[in-house]
């Protein structure tokens, strides 16, 4: 790195002592320790002998120099004096032989190594640029953070004298050095959104500092803001011209060429590695292949020889097979065998995936892709949010890299397509019930059953040789009864290794009776069925009813909610579920989870038809799950919001849920679980059970107003809206709309959401439903707020809180007391706002450390903006941010950002303003794209005020165009502000 300045050598030679524990600082204000308790460094002058001292790399500095650096050409007449005079006081307090006199001078000598923060900083740098030299960027990079954090403000504070103002400006020039080196590896590795923010507030500090303005360019036209990017240039021009009579440096204006020719090379990063988190960076989520595995070998050769073709010498396009045939002929065993040993031609690692294409409902590829991404290293906060996006930077994170990927159980070849590497070098294994002809390029392989020779060896390695040939005839009747395909073979196979007492024979026997068998092995999937019959026809009764009962349950796995379908035990569940495992008719997804194989799942549920007495069963099992979801999350719900009694008017359960001592652990099992849940909600439609699901998709909100779930919760909202409407239950579909118009709201679809919670309110009263009334007052009110209706929507606020006070519940009072205060803000009446949020606030309070204290924080923080009392109102944000940051209210947290923005704004810290903005952009915000034209406006200003007027005239076209779409009267209120720019 250029600049970098020498390292003080202050260590005496031949000494035999150094006192380490001794500490000095001079970045920032100068000061000593000792074990870490503060040594007093005396008057202003006294720091200045010092850090003249400890700057001149233990060398001796006269009397004359220290009269120099202290005073000038105009020092003191006892100069000489008061230079001894600070000697001496220094020398008492540090340790013998550190301060030492030499030669009419002075010198600091024996320090320990790192005692002086500049040199331990120096020794970071070196380190960072011989990290970076060799290609490890991300040590890098945390090597440079760690030196940059030696700072600790303004370089040599408070100390005078021309020398320290020297040193000063040589100090933090070496250090916006080393910061701009640190942003320039951030780009390299693909952290464009992230610096933007840092950059902005970095060019409003220093806005002649071309570098920062280059990088700055870099990473807005990576982030897709080439409108913002240009008008950067545009800007830096203007200033380099009215400041000092410039031109832009021309690295700066080669630039501006390739960003206005979209110059290929400059969209992707030079080294897009992600940013070093605690997953992996080279994969390895292959499944465990069979130790049994047996015959295929002509596939294998087949499947072999085209992975290698993706990585000969030859290769130029990525190599794609497809496996296709009926459920349970060894597909996914045999695409994991081939991938294992393939495993040292992809050194980079495996992806593995189960798409779930057998099911209802398939894996979502974007949600597929953030899973790899994740296991590639991309840091989440680089994640996109669209498919394309993810798709885009999925091929660029593998580009360059030999990564085999095995999609296993595909629904189709739409699904596979964005799965799928983009270059040669990587490989792709796709395993699927359907072929996949319209995957171009694809090597398609269609996998029958087993040879009978196959078929035999298969059984015989589980069995065991001995057993199997004492009766080949009776082995090959169970294989052929078996349909030859693998996993009857296997499923048979295991049971009858695991019952010593039986004969081969005794099970050929079994399968003999071909009213259990022989009209599902005719064709297709109902050949997987018999084979099924066969591992369940051999469990125990209580082993037999759990897989019945378990298989009636939606959702991706089970955890401890298998419980609640089995009415037994933790303990019993967990044994016989592993006894289940045992018999390869449920997975072990995980410790703890489990899951079927979907065509497992389907057998389970025909059994459970056939079988489970008396058929109300069924219902009840199904009953059970739904209580045990509503208990835990309706726990989980007063836990978060003491206080609230909308727990209070959920329908009643008959079974228990968890309990959790901390909110950590509860917010990780409704995550966890959402997927899950939400499925629970589903199969409610059309049951008596809808009031409980519905009741359910309530008191689980968080999984909407966070972001985790919300398209999944947006479609089951609408599914049991639809079901309420049709089975004519006033109070189920008025909760149902009430829980639909919240997810609108947090995407901010207003019009959409203004008819549901109309619908909502009428339902609710038809029904005298307070609880859902209230809500849907609320919500109807901030509808109108949206809607510029302000004394409508104080209206509906003050009935809503009438509403919420006459059942007792104080958080909900307190919560539209927030929302009330806003009102009034937006009607002018600044201290009635601030006075009715602080009212909330208190409310709230008394109450404990709930969620929504942050909301109270976020309502009086934006009415003391407007009070024009910024400073508190940037403390009340702060709050704010911390809360829902504890809770993972991402949305939340992008929302009040740029509330943090409006407030640096009002106190024109345009800077600031500018960074909070860029950090709302990137984390998003409730509203969706109405709130982002609401940042990019108020983002616009900060450029503006900052003097990047091109820039803010890009953001404000951005916001237009969201406006345009959303929102007529913003989009007004955007034009006015472009209009003199436009014009000029």
């Amino acid at each position: 790195m250029d600049g970098v300045p020498r390292g003080p050598e202050q260590r005496r030679p031949g000494s035999s002592t150094e006192p380490e524990s001794l500490r000095f600082s001079v970045l920032g204000p100068v000061r000593a320790w000792r074990h870490d308790e503060p040594v007093a460094t005396g008057s202003p002058q006294q720091r200045a002998l010092l850090a003249a001292l400890l700057l001149r790399e233990g060398r001796t500095a006269t009397a004359a120099e220290l009269i120099d650096a202290l005073w000038g050409e105009e020092p003191p007449s006892q100069a000489l004096a008061a230079v001894r005079t600070y000697a001496s006081r220094l020398r008492k307090v540090l340790d013998p032989g550190v301060l030492v006199s030499e030669s009419g001078g002075y010198a600091v000598r024996g320090l320990g190594e790192g005692a002086l923060d500049l040199a331990a900083a120096q020794e970071l740098a070196a380190e960072a640029e011989k990290a970076r030299n060799t290609g490890d960027l991300c040590h890098a990079r945390e090597v440079l953070n760690r030196a940059l954090s030696r700072w600790d403000g303004e370089t040599l504070a408070g100390v005078p004298g021309p020398y320290a103002e020297a040193q000063r400006v040589r100090l933090e020039e070496w250090r916006l050095q080393l910061l701009e080196s640190r942003l320039d590896m951030d780009l390299d590795q693909g952290c464009h959104a992230e610096t933007v923010s840092e950059l902005t507030a970095l060019t409003a500090a220093h806005p002649l500092r071309e570098r920062l303005r280059e990088l700055l360019m870099l990473a807005l036209y990576r982030s897709g803001r080439q409108a913002e990017a240009l008008a950067v240039y545009a800007d830096t021009r203007r200033l380099l011209s009215d400041e000092l009579g410039v031109d832009p440096r021309p690295g700066l204006q080669e630039l501006q060429q390739r960003i206005l020719r979209a110059d290929p090379n400059l969209a992707e990063p030079s080294a897009p590695i992600a940013e070093p988190v605690a997953v992996p960076v080279r994969p390895a989520q292959l499944p465990a292949t069979v130790p049994d595995f047996t015959g295929r070998a002509s596939f294998v050769r087949e499947l072999s020889d085209v992975l290698a073709s993706a990585t000969g010498a030859q290769a130029q396009v990525m190599a794609v097979s497809a496996l296709a045939g009926i459920g349970g002929v060894g597909k996914t065993t045999l695409a994991v065998h081939v991938a294992h040993a393939a495993r040292p031609s992809f050194p980079d690692g495996q992806l593995y995936v189960d798409l779930q294409g057998a099911g209802a409902r398939s894996a979502e590829p974007e949600t597929v892709l953030g899973s790899f991404l994740r296991a590639l290293g991309t840091a989440d906060s680089a994640i996109p949010d669209s498919l394309e996006e993810r798709a885009a930077l999925y091929r660029s994170v593998l580009d360059g890299r030999r990564v085999l990927v095995l999609l296993d159980n595909a629904r189709d070849a739409a699904q596979v397509r964005p799965l799928l590497p983009g270059t040669a070098g990587c490989a792709a294994l796709v395993t699927s019930r359907v072929r996949m002809t319209g995957l171009a390029g694809a090597h398609l392989v269609d996998l029958d059953v087993m040879s009978p020779e196959e078929a035999l060896a298969l059984f015989t390695r589980i069995v065991g040789e001995e057993r199997v040939g004492a009766e080949r005839k009776a082995a090959l009747d169970v294989v052929a009864a078996c349909g030859f395909l693998p996993l009857a073979i296997r499923i048979a196979a295991s049971r009858l290794a695991a019952r010593r007492t039986w004969t081969v024979s005794v099970l050929a026997a079994k399968l003999a009776d071909e009213r259990r068998r022989l009209d599902e092995l005719q064709a297709g999937d109902l050949a997987v069925k018999a084979t099924f019959e066969l591992g369940y026809g051999q469990l125990e009764p209580a082993q037999a009813r759990a897989f019945r009962l378990l298989g009636l349950a939606d959702g991706p796995d089970i955890s401890l909610a298998a419980a609640a379908v089995l009415d037994l035990p933790v303990e019993d569940t967990e044994d016989l579920l592993e006894s289940l495992v045992d018999t390869s008719l449920l997975e072990s997804a995980a410790p703890g989870r489990y899951r079927f194989h979907d065509l497992v799942r389907l057998y389970a549920r025909a059994c459970a038809e056939r079988d489970e007495q008396p058929p109300g069963e069924r219902e009840a099992a199904l009953s059970r799950v739904l209580d045990f979801y509503l208990a835990t999350a309706a726990g989980i719900y007063a836990m978060e919001r003491p206080g609230d009694r909308l727990v209070d008017h959920l329908e009643p359960t008959q079974h228990k849920g968890l309990r959790f001592a901390e909110g950590t652990a509860a917010l990780d099992w409704l995550y966890t679980e959402g997927a899950s849940l939400l499925a629970s909600v589903r199969q409610s439609v059309a049951t008596d059970r809808l009031r409980r699901g519905v009741d359910l998709l309530w008191a689980a909100k968080d999984l909407a107003e966070s972001g985790a779930n919300s398209r999944q919760y947006e479609t089951t909202a609408s599914a049991v809206c639809e079901a309420a409407q049709l089975a004519g239950d006033h109070r189920t579909e008025g909760r149902a709309r009430t829980t639909l118009t919240n997810v609108l709201l947090v995407s901010g679809r207003i019009h959409q959401a203004a008819e549901e919670a109309r619908l909502a309110m009428d339902r609710a009263a038809a029904a005298q439903d307070v609880a859902a009334g209230s809500w849907a007052a609320n919500d109807r009110g901030l509808i109108s707020l949206h809607q510029h209706r302000y004394s409508d929507g104080k209206a509906l606020f003050e009935q809503a809180i009438q509403g919420f006070s006459a059942a007792g519940n104080r958080a909900g009072e307190a919560t539209t007391l927030f929302n009330l205060s806003r009102a009034h803000l937006a009607m002018g009446d600044i201290a009635k706002a601030v006075d009715i949020a602080r009212h909330g606030l208190a409310l709230l309070s008394e109450l404990g450390r709930t969620m929504r204290l942050a909301n109270g924080h976020y309502a009086l923080g934006m009415a003391l903006t407007k009070a024009e009392r910024h400073m508190e109102a940037l403390s009340h944000f702060g709050e704010a941010l911390t809360i829902f940051a504890d809770h993972r209210q991402r949305l939340w947290e992008g929302t009040t950002h740029f509330r943090v923005a409006e407030a640096h704004i009002a106190a024109r810290r345009a800077a600031q303003a500018a960074q909070h903005a860029e950090q709302a952009l990137a984390i998003g915000c409730i509203g969706g794209d109405r709130m982002r034209g609401h940042v990019l406006t108020l983002l616009g200003r900060a450029l503006s005020a900052l003097g990047q007027s091109d820039r803010a005239k890009a953001c404000w076209h951005e916001a237009l165009r969201l406006y345009e779409e959303n929102s007529p009267t913003e989009a007004d209120e955007v034009r006015a502000l472009l209009a003199p720019v436009d014009a000029a």
